[in-house]
């Protein structure tokens, strides 16, 4: 069972056996990662402030969204500066203007822009208890 100061959100089994890779590797070759299962151990620099819809966890000066599968759970908004695990697919996505605007209000911050981005698509994230 996982330690009691950690809780996780999502399905609790996803992807154990997947090797743990650093975030700022994903990011700096997107390209050798894409569709494929990873789990990261990431600072959450922000969290969608309507409902925890989303997240943006960041690398030195890298970010990247992250959305969960399905629409199937939330994270707290109180999430922005811890640092969580989780397991998911690293996608590709063409974010629309209006798609980049909409994310830019509910994070309140400019971090995410249109056009090309990477996204992770999490099954599970586990994040510590305050």
């Amino acid at each position: 069972p996982p330690p009691t100061h950690i809780y996780t959100l999502g399905r609790s089994s996803a992807a154990s056996d997947v090797y743990k890779r650093q975030l700022q590797t994903l990011l700096d070759n997107p390209a050798d990662y894409l569709d494929t299962s990873v789990r990261v151990e990431a600072r959450i620099s922000q969290v969608c402030q309507k409902k925890g819809c989303f997240m943006i966890a960041s690398a030195g000066d890298r970010a990247v969204r992250i959305s969960f599968r399905d629409y199937s759970f939330f994270v707290p908004t109180d999430t922005s500066g811890k640092t969580v695990t989780l397991t998911g697919t690293l996608v590709e996505r063409v974010l629309s203007e209006k798609q980049a605007a909409h994310f830019r209000e509910d994070a309140g911050s400019d971090t995410i822009q249109a056009g090309k981005v990477y996204e992770i698509v999490a099954d599970a994230v586990s994040i510590p208890r305050s």
